[in-house]
């Protein structure tokens, strides 16, 4: 199994981040509709074996009352008050749909990440637009991990089985239901704090658990992604790096 380990976003310049590590995810395209002649800049920079993931546009999931809208610079957002988020099935949220695969070909990625909001509850009215918005979208062959916050197991498997998705998790919290038809993992690390997740650092002996955890994947996946997403994220990541080649 291949294992990319990265952060999600850039922590630190993007000169030195290229020189760590082989992956991220890119942060950016979750808050903003961002030029893709900046991301073209971005991949020319990167080596030929860097790999970007793109988060997908918060007007694909997160409705306006999300506080993030406020970073999206868009201008009379209040045209879009009942037409964004919640993955529904309008021509607006299909716009933004065609603008993230214009940035996954601008960056050459082959994934892109759709984080729901944990308002985005299990129930019917948001399967159905589930089940419209990727009966109606353009795939262009691209791997599609998604995360749920506070839906059952049972129903995230039922979810990605049908669409063909990747089930995103954080393994210290939940376990992978799903790996799509490509045997992919894809780990999102958010710390364990219990205050503030954010400021968080794993130990060696935590970072050793994730080790054994990939391990018992090994014959079920073909290619893992592990991105963390905390306070202590470029440190951890390098530091996981060393453990996952090491016998420790």
């Amino acid at each position: 199994m291949e294992v990319l380990i990265g952060c999600c976003g850039f922590p630190t310049s993007k000169e030195r981040y290229f020189k760590t590590f082989k992956l991220v995810e890119v942060q950016q395209t979750f808050y903003k509709l961002l030029d893709v002649s900046l991301l073209e800049k971005w991949r020319r920079e990167a080596s030929e074996d860097f790999e970007f993931t793109v988060k997908a546009f918060q007007g694909i999931t997160h409705p306006l009352s999300s506080p993030t809208w406020k970073r999206s610079g868009i201008k009379d957002l209040e045209k879009l008050q009942g037409k964004v988020g919640f993955m529904n099935p309008t021509k607006e949220v299909f716009s933004f749909w065609v603008h993230v695969l214009e940035e996954c070909k601008a960056l050459i990625s082959n994934l892109i990440l759709i984080q729901l909001p944990a308002s985005f509850e299990e129930k019917e009215e948001n399967l159905s637009n589930i089940d419209s918005f990727f009966s109606c979208i353009d795939r262009k062959n691209l791997n599609i991990a998604i995360e749920f916050r506070g839906w059952s197991e049972e129903k995230i498997k039922t979810v990605c089985e049908k669409h063909d998705l990747i089930s995103c998790v954080d393994p210290f919290r939940n376990k992978p239901v799903h790996f799509s038809s490509k045997k992919i993992l894809y780990f999102r690390l958010h710390g364990l704090g219990k205050k503030s997740m954010y400021n968080y650092s794993f130990s060696d002996n935590e970072l050793l658990w994730l080790k054994e955890k990939l391990l018992e994947y090994q014959d079920k996946a073909n290619k893992a992604y592990v991105l963390f997403n905390n306070k202590a994220m470029f440190e951890n990541a390098k530091r996981f790096s060393e453990i996952l080649k090491s016998n420790i």
